[in-house]
């Protein structure tokens, strides 16, 4: 073979088409224009989906803290056993007191009716030979206003006039009652029946019923007031 016949061969096998750079770069834009069109495709349907916000108030707010169940024992035990004792011990101070108030009440009453008894007696009966002593010392029975009084009545009236006129009397007293009564303060009914002698006349009797206020002064019941009914 002659050398420009090897020339021409190599010639040949070295010499590459010049449209195959053209193919590569036509293939190149082709793969770049699709990559690209699924781009805008993909970013065109992603803004036509629905935005979604995210909530985020269940992950931001503080977690629900767990129920404290109710201890019942404890709420008995510290709360219910104290507010009971305490109920039963003003009970029991009440009850007490009542008590010893109506005991009070039942010996006020019973002292108050025996002192205006004999309190009444003591008042109401007399002889002319001792008129002065008795009454005098039945104005020991009597206080306040009506002791008072009455001392101004046994020495103005009675005690000149029983002396003058030898008047005598005597009172008894069938029957008491109790109206009132507390540890300081008494009122009594109390029914009387006197009979009057004046010298030598035939005796004189009389009923009346009287209501009489007893205060208790120390250990004494003394009468305050005297008021016929």
């Amino acid at each position: 073979m002659s050398k420009n016949g090897q020339d021409e061969t190599l010639g040949k096998e070295t010499t590459v088409p010049a449209d195959t750079d053209t193919d590569t770069d036509t293939d190149t834009e082709q793969a770049e224009e699709m990559v690209e069109d699924t781009a805008v495709e993909e970013s065109t349907e992603k803004a036509d989906e629905p935005i979604e916000i995210a909530d985020d108030t269940s992950e931001s707010a503080e977690p629900e803290k767990p129920k404290r169940r109710i201890q019942w024992s404890r709420v008995f035990a510290f709360g219910v056993l104290p507010a009971l004792a305490l109920l039963l011990a003003m009970g029991a101070g009440y009850l007490k007191w009542m008590d010893d108030s109506v005991r009070n009440s039942d010996v006020a009453r019973t002292e108050s009716m025996q002192a205006a008894k004999d309190s009444t007696i003591a008042l109401l009966s007399y002889k002319p030979e001792t008129v002065e002593q008795q009454l005098n010392a039945a104005r020991d029975l009597l206080t306040g206003d009506f002791r008072d009084s009455y001392t101004s009545l046994t020495h103005d009236v009675v005690i000149p006039g029983a002396k003058q006129k030898q008047i005598s009397a005597v009172a008894t007293v069938p029957a008491v009652a109790s109206v009132s009564a507390k540890p300081d303060h008494a009122v009594v009914l109390v029914a009387v029946d006197q009979t009057v002698i004046v010298g030598k006349d035939a005796p004189t009797d009389t009923a009346s019923s009287v209501r009489v206020a007893l205060d208790k002064i120390g250990d004494r019941w003394l009468i305050s007031k005297f008021d016929p009914v």
